[in-house]
């Protein structure tokens, strides 16, 4: 397996990955190449720029999430079907879990797809410094593949000569940059997405002129060869055996792709529905699927939906919630705008405060539709919703005594967002528990 491969990442966030991997996407994309964009960490926002531009789903490449081998084959079956692999890099290129970031970095997963590494530098007040910089960055860990660098926001074509003189000075590659463009806006969980905000393909094309394209690919082309190792993640394929219904609007959109296919691969049908305008489930399925999203933007039509939320009151068959689903299970959610009445399965009502966020290692402390107790699951917490603790909690953390999440009957809740490919016997039980006995 030798596919080509470049990761793009950056000294911090902010930095412009996202705005220089589209440029790069709708560029390559011109010349007829079938572009894969991946994203490095558990990030649902970049994705959908990423998606929308290249006609395919970008997927998600995570060192804490999957060892080495299975987190090989993740990115194989993700490039079936593409010319080029392109990922985007997660924060600065070493911040990860732990302080030497070889734990869920843009390094780890450099080092680990044997890929060559362009960092993208925000140069609009830099000049010689640029050098130092990329130096720092290239001898930090000489196991890294450091192909160069893309300054961004650069304000003329004088400007970018000062930063190629002074890399090329010291031995490291200019490979182009990009002018200032318009900022992809943000709101608190990251950057609004694709279906909100996007940048126009042609105001990308033209900035795309700026960066050694040809060069670029070469190096994506070098890449070596990458193991097949025995990995841990299913390969038969079952055929249709029951229905979920998956929450898909502007409410609710957070799913990891690989979660997805993994249900389906297991027989799961996913119907998509929308709480915000639908007034039923779909007919017929047998489980449900609330993903995570932002609630609290549409805290009000979602309380109007009466009809919906009362369908899922009574909805008798398993039902899987993570983060907003949570908080639209609640009882309400208390916004600036007033207190709103949701679903009304999991007591307490759902306030906004400060940012959580981090990994989450967990066990299961019962048996459920998706797990057996002791079941370890891996994932990650990202909001600023909060709701008082449960009495009947699904998960105890590994690191401290704290536990997590709802479990009432068939109704699982959690603030976690689980990557299931780290635990695919989870989507097997699902569906094999939950859905075939109702086919």
């Amino acid at each position: 397996m030798r596919p080509p491969r470049l990761l793009l990442s950056s000294p911090h966030s902010s930095s412009g990955k996202t705005t220089v991997a589209l440029a790069l996407i709708a560029a390559w994309r011109q010349r007829g190449l079938q572009i894969q964009p991946f994203k490095v960490g558990p990030d649902y926002l970049d994705p959908t720029h990423l998606t929308a531009l290249s006609g395919r789903p970008a997927r998600n490449l995570d060192g804490f999430f999957l060892e080495e081998a299975e987190l090989l084959e993740i990115f194989r079956r993700g490039m079936r079907g593409a010319q080029l692999a392109l990922i985007e890099g997660v924060m600065g290129l070493y911040d990860g879990k732990d302080p030497q970031g070889t734990i869920g970095s843009t390094a780890q997963i450099a080092k680990l797809l044997k890929t060559p590494v362009v960092l993208v530098v925000e140069a609009s007040a830099m000049a010689g410094s640029i050098a130092a910089l990329a130096r720092g960055f290239r001898d930090q860990d000489p196991e890294l593949l450091f192909a160069g660098v893309i300054a961004n926001r650069v304000g003329s074509a004088g400007h970018a000569e000062l930063l190629r003189s002074a890399l090329e000075a010291n031995g490291i590659p200019f490979l182009g940059y990009l002018p200032e463009l318009p900022r992809l806006p943000e709101r608190h969980l990251g950057l609004l997405p694709a279906s909100e905000r996007s940048l126009d393909p042609t105001t990308l094309l033209q900035a795309a002129q700026y960066l050694q394209l040809d060069a670029l690919e070469k190096i994506a082309q070098s890449a070596s060869p990458l193991p097949t190792l025995p990995h841990k993640l299913p390969e038969e394929r079952f055929p249709p055996r029951g229905q979920i219904a998956i929450a898909q609007d502007p409410a609710f959109f957070f799913y990891y792709p690989d979660n997805l296919e993994l249900l389906e691969q297991m027989g799961a049908e996913l119907v998509p529905f929308s709480p915000l305008e639908d007034p039923l489930l779909p007919p017929g399925v047998s489980g449900v699927y609330l993903g995570g999203g932002y609630p609290e933007l549409y805290a009000r039509e979602l309380a109007q939906n009466i009809p919906l939320k009362e369908a899922l009151r009574q909805f008798p068959g398993p039902i899987y919630a993570e983060c907003g689903g949570l908080i639209y299970l609640s009882q309400a959610l208390r916004t600036s705008e007033g207190e709103f009445p949701m679903v009304g399965r999991i007591p307490g009502i759902t306030t906004l405060e400060t940012l959580v966020i981090g990994y989450r290692e967990v066990v299961a402390l019962r048996d459920f539709p998706l797990a057996l107790k002791g079941w370890h699951f891996k994932g990650h917490e990202f909001h600023i919703a909060r709701l008082p603790s449960f009495p009947t909690p699904a998960w105890q953390r590994l690191e401290g005594l704290e536990t997590e999440g709802f479990i009432e009957g068939q109704l699982l809740a959690s603030f976690i967002h689980l990557y299931l490919p780290a635990t695919p016997q989870a989507a097997r039980r699902w569906v094999q528990t939950s859905l075939c006995r109702n086919s």
